[in-house]
């Protein structure tokens, strides 16, 4: 898994870290009880802080998706499937607000936005 950040991006580098951490576990890129880099390590890879990485790993176990053992490292935690398909489902719950929100000023109504949903997820339905 690789890491990737961007001075150019609006996000603070510590958080760029953080959210594609996030998404590699949710999406089973990093799977239960796998070692993450050190802090250290990490840091030097990206060329950042090592204050920078230690913020993005302590806001990582502060959500349950790592835990830290002095020592030792930190790990993927061993969240159930369950409770990481539920962070995807509460996202998609807020993006599809947004996007009910938006439908009737780009004049789109229900049977359209299920049409677009079909052609943009592949499907014929």
């Amino acid at each position: 898994m690789d890491v990737v950040v961007s001075n150019a991006s609006p996000d603070p580098i510590y958080l760029q870290i953080k959210d594609q951490l996030k998404v590699a576990i949710i999406n089973g890129q990093l799977a239960p009880g796998e070692k993450l880099p050190s802090i250290r390590r990490l840091a030097s890879q990206l060329r950042v802080s090592v204050i920078t990485t230690k913020r993005a790993y302590d806001e990582l176990e502060r959500e349950g998706f790592i835990d830290s053992m002095q020592g030792r490292g930190s790990f993927v935690a061993s969240k159930s499937t369950e409770l990481l398909q539920e962070e995807n489902r509460k996202q998609i719950e807020e993006l599809l607000k947004k996007v009910l929100e938006l439908a009737p000023a780009a004049g789109l109504n229900l049977e359209e936005l299920k049409e677009l949903v079909g052609l943009l997820g592949g499907t014929d339905e």
